[in-house]
């Protein structure tokens, strides 16, 4: 039984696929809040049967409850829309990261993909990093081979880094094993930021907009980001400790420089003890 559906959206021009699940490479809901702002008003033109990949406990749909009445229902759903711009059709994939079924699905999602004519894979992700608020958000890159990361992203990190997977990441590697090119671009966060962090979003736009060589609308996206870097240095300014911390990995940013695993980690978790139990400037 096949895990989606294909409305024919007729003749496409060469289509990118932006690809964005939330969850474990997501942080500051950075990834699915840029490709939510590609994709908005796209077509469904890919739909895949959310009851066998979701696990409605985990992901519970949502309930309109009006005067008293339940009214209705809004469940998770996985689906690739379609969008055109001047001169070219891209394809965008935002959904929370499903639960089961992680190999059928991304030979699903790779299938039908090809089945469009995709020419291309972007992942979009987010990873929590020891980076300061107060610098601009790195952004790491990933492919399937050299040459097809754009303007000054590198692939990296450098050497084997063995970390527990996340699907988007198995979807790429499926995509590129059926012959798709396959990109990932990747922000870095703030660790120490709690809630969305619309910067990194922004950046990941930014990304998107040079790879396909196209002008994204970015919402309200450079307004929040203001706002927030203001609360931030307010935050950061009104606790000692929390400011020596930023200014440090100011420091190694200004010297390109970063501490080995291990001594970030144990960094990280000293800073979060010195804080107490919330550990993070709060937005």
């Amino acid at each position: 039984m096949a895990l989606y559906e294909l409305d024919d959206p007729g003749p496409l021009r060469s289509p990118s696929l932006v690809v964005a699940l939330d969850g474990w490479v997501d942080a500051g809901s950075a990834a699915t809040t840029a490709a939510t702002l590609i994709g908005t008003g796209g077509q469904v033109v890919a739909t895949f049967d959310a009851d066998r990949v979701y696990d409605y406990r985990a992901r519970r749909p949502t309930l309109d409850i009006i005067d008293g009445r339940l009214s209705e229902l809004g469940w998770p759903e996985f689906r690739i829309r379609l969008i055109r711009l001047a001169d070219r059709d891209v394809l965008v994939l935002v959904a929370p990261e499903p639960d089961y079924r992680w190999p059928s699905l991304a030979a699903a999602v790779s299938t039908a993909a090809r089945a469009l004519g995709v020419a291309e894979w972007i992942s979009l992700g987010a990873i929590p990093a020891a980076v300061p608020h107060t610098r601009p958000v790195p952004i790491l890159g990933t492919a399937s081979r050299s040459g097809l990361l754009k303007g000054d992203i590198r692939p990296g990190p450098a050497g084997i880094l063995r970390v527990p997977a996340a699907l988007i990441s198995v979807l790429e590697m499926q995509a590129a094993k059926d012959g798709i090119d396959a990109v990932g671009y990747f922000a870095q966060v703030p660790h120490y930021v709690s809630g969305p962090y619309p910067a990194a979003a922004l950046e990941l736009l930014r990304a998107v907009e040079r790879h396909l060589d196209v002008e994204l609308d970015r919402g309200p996206l450079v307004e929040e980001a203001g706002e927030l870097r203001t609360r931030l240095d307010l935050a950061t300014a009104a606790d000692e400790n929390t400011r020596s911390y930023v200014e440090r990995l100011e420091s190694m940013v200004d010297e390109e420089r970063l501490p080995a695993g291990d001594d970030l980690i144990s960094e990280i978790e000293q800073f979060l003890r010195d804080q107490g139990s919330e550990g993070r400037p709060r937005s």
